[in-house]
């Protein structure tokens, strides 16, 4: 279905920051746009299909969370919440007495399995890893096109070996979290254009994601072997895009930097108060994150912005403020 589309361009789904309307205003300018549905309940999942077949009858994709569930230790819990007390003291708030699980894995939510097998979206995705092969076998008979993040030449391995159709091939350079299945395993840091090198032998279809910001970047990957470019960073300025004023404007700065503090996996962000902070003991996530949003809510309340998670690639400062279909039509390859 990738080769049916006008423009092979997909809109990268950003948890928290992409919206039905993002998603249909890419499906009708003739790329792919996803919805995402990792932060959500069965029940949010459901409104956030609906509203989109309610803009659109082009077809699109969903994603989905597959990261191993939390390893809970509540003495880490307590450090980390220890650790950001002085952060919270700054704008007269305390830490929380304690953190939670606030997103659910794919791999065990039957609830969103059984949505999906009724909505039967026309492609599904999965980052931080894959779901289990019963769920795959599921998903598969419904006709939907599989894809999955890979960060490394292994995990592409263990897609194929999956039997999903295609692969994400997430650069160093790519905004928001990193896909990697294992968060504390050796990452090679493999930038978009080597990434698709190792990968390519797999054979499967490669979508490439990380610094795809004008069309010669789309260019440059469908020379290396992409037959799509997957796009989050270029769509941060949209209309159609949920973010806040202060992300988009932080964008300008174009400086960028890995970190686990805001969530307990790394994901690059625009550098702010909180990429200041060392996250190398921040607990699993998502439990991370939920101290990373009552901070962030805390700032907010006085004012202060610089705790938000403004998850960018590296072309951030080259993000247009223009519609979704402008951007499709300028960045194709």
């Amino acid at each position: 279905m990738l080769e049916d589309l006008k423009h092979p361009l997909i809109q990268a789904p950003m948890a928290g920051v992409s919206t039905p309307a993002l998603a249909a205003a890419v499906c009708e300018a003739g790329g792919l746009g996803f919805v995402a549905l990792g932060a959500l309940d069965a029940t949010g999942a459901r409104a956030a299909i609906e509203q989109t077949r309610a803009l659109t009858g082009r077809p699109f994709g969903v994603n989905l969370f597959c990261h191993a569930p939390a390893r809970r230790d509540h003495l880490r819990e307590g450090r980390w919440l220890a650790r950001l007390a002085p952060e919270f003291a700054r704008h007269g708030a305390t830490p929380p007495e304690a953190l939670h699980e606030i997103y659910q894995s794919f791999r065990v939510n039957e609830a969103m399995l059984a949505l999906l097998l009724d909505a039967r979206p026309a492609f599904v995705s999965f980052h931080f890893g894959l779901p289990n092969p019963q769920q795959i076998a599921a998903l598969r008979d419904t006709g939907a096109r599989l894809l999955a993040t890979a960060t490394s030449e292994a995990e592409g391995q263990a897609i194929l070996d999956a039997g999903l159709d295609g692969i994400v091939a997430q650069g160093w350079q790519a905004g928001g979290h990193r896909g990697i299945f294992d968060p504390d395993a050796p990452d090679e840091r493999l930038e978009t254009l080597p990434l698709l090198g190792r990968l390519r032998p797999l054979g499967l279809p490669l979508i490439a994601a990380g610094g795809i910001m004008t069309r010669e970047d789309a260019r440059a990957a469908t020379r290396a072997g992409a037959v799509a470019v997957q796009c989050g960073t270029a769509f941060l300025r949209a209309p159609e895009a949920a973010n806040p004023a202060a992300h988009r404007e932080a964008l300008s700065s174009g400086r960028t930097v890995m970190t686990r503090a805001i969530s307990g996996r790394a994901a690059r962000c625009v550098e702010n108060l909180f990429t200041a902070i060392d996250g190398e003991e921040a607990p699993d996530y998502p439990v991370a994150y939920d101290a990373g949003k009552a901070l962030n809510a805390a700032a907010l309340a006085q004012g202060e912005t610089g705790y938000g998670a403004f998850w960018a690639g590296t072309g951030a400062a080259q993000a247009v403020a223009r519609p979704a279909a402008e951007t499709v039509a300028a960045i194709s390859p």
